[in-house]
């Protein structure tokens, strides 16, 4: 049949779909495979929010299609919650836009600003949709490395020097998925100097802005002058508030890149489920502590994953932010490709992890595990590795 569009021939095969089904599938014949591959939430949302949502889909008015761009009063408390995070002023009616979660932003955004052949930088490795979301607008993605030996932190001065045609957008996510990589607010006023100097624009992906560690605070990109000027950022309340299947999350910032993606999805979707957005409004307005303590399960998560690894061999480093363990093929499997080494790890292990391949040809080499399972079973899942491999 010669009825699909070339989109489909740009996209390679799916790693992370391969490795869910071969999950499926052991999971079937009754082994207990301990997920530790997609970065899906496993803790329930706080029982306020739910508690929310119960009470406004008992009205019927919250029944009918909603706005594309969300509610005024959820667009209203984004603007709030980043005035008193950030102290980042915004307006609910030109600066803030809901979205079916991130990834649904983001790629509705690209088709709002990229034309075919247009150029857009992305690191690499990076989360699969910055790179395919481009892909299918058409444009071309132009990887910047992302290195071990630089914290696997993007150096901006020598990007733009040899590409033509110049680079239309810049896509960036710190903390970073996968690395767990983070960075400060001169790194991202040095991203608004070289915007402006490029006229660039930036989207900024804050998926992980919550889920921090010892005392590390992430920054928004628009806490830097001039920001609104060029970039965009989005936020979810996925990880935050273990809301990952609500889909409602946020973009903010330059007015006119708001409103692009208000058109583009004003002809494509009717907006977010209302009493989700009630729901969402709930989110926000709960105390920091919530989120904190949030961050502290991943915290101990993440500590019980890094010494259990490290006591068997497997030298890993701690990650600062985000839910996962950016963690570099052990030295007796290097020769092996991280799908290679991910099947190995669910075949004798049964443990499902991430090959670092499926975020870019630069993640190879690695693995990225995630922190979505409790501390007994990620103790159990690093037994299970040791008596495997070590």
């Amino acid at each position: 049949m010669n009825a699909f569009s070339k989109r489909l021939d740009r996209l390679p095969p799916y790693m992370f779909g391969k490795l869910k089904q071969l999950t499926y599938e052991r999971r079937t014949q009754g082994i207990d495979v301990i997920d530790l591959g997609m970065g899906n939430p496993n803790d329930p949302t706080p029982q306020p929010i739910v508690d929310k949502l119960c009470e406004a889909v008992q009205d019927p008015r919250n029944h009918r299609y909603s706005a594309s761009k969300g509610i005024f009063n959820l667009r209203r408390e984004i603007c709030r919650h980043y005035q008193r995070r950030f102290g980042v002023d915004l307006n609910p009616d030109t600066e803030a836009i809901s979205v079916i979660g991130t990834k649904e932003g983001l790629s509705h955004l690209a088709l709002a600003l990229i034309d075919e052949g247009d150029l857009v930088l992305v690191p690499n490795p990076t989360f699969p949709i910055h790179i395919y979301s481009i892909i299918l607008a058409g444009g071309s993605v132009v990887s910047i490395p992302l290195h071990e030996e630089n914290q696997f932190v993007p150096s901006l001065s020598e990007i733009t020097r040899d590409i033509w045609p110049r680079p239309k957008v810049l896509i960036l996510s710190f903390p970073h998925n996968p690395t767990g990589a983070v960075v400060d607010l001169d790194f991202f006023r040095e991203v608004v100097d070289f915007a402006k100097k490029n006229q660039i624009v930036v989207v900024h992906d804050l998926a992980y802005a919550d889920i921090v560690f010892d005392g590390y605070e992430a920054p928004s990109l628009l806490q830097i002058e001039d920001a609104k000027d060029i970039g965009i950022e989005f936020l979810s309340l996925s990880k935050s508030y273990n809301m990952a299947g609500w889909r409602c999350g946020f973009a903010v910032g330059n007015a006119e890149l708001i409103d692009a993606l208000a058109q583009i999805k004003g002809y494509y979707d009717y907006g977010i489920f209302a009493p989700i957005q009630v729901a969402g409004i709930t989110a926000l307005r709960s105390e920091p502590d919530l989120v904190k303590e949030h961050a502290q399960t991943y915290q101990k998560r993440r500590d019980a994953l890094v010494e259990g690894l490290n006591r068997i061999g497997w030298s890993v480093q701690l990650p600062r932010a985000s839910m996962f363990v950016w963690a570099p093929i052990p030295k007796p499997y290097q020769h092996l490709t991280s799908m290679e080494f991910a099947t190995k790890i669910l075949d004798e292990a049964e443990v499902c992890i991430s090959p670092g391949a499926g975020f870019g040809h630069n993640g190879e080499g690695y693995v990225r595990i995630a922190l979505v399972e409790n501390v007994d079973r990620i103790r159990q899942a690093v037994r299970q590795i040791r008596r495997a491999l070590f």
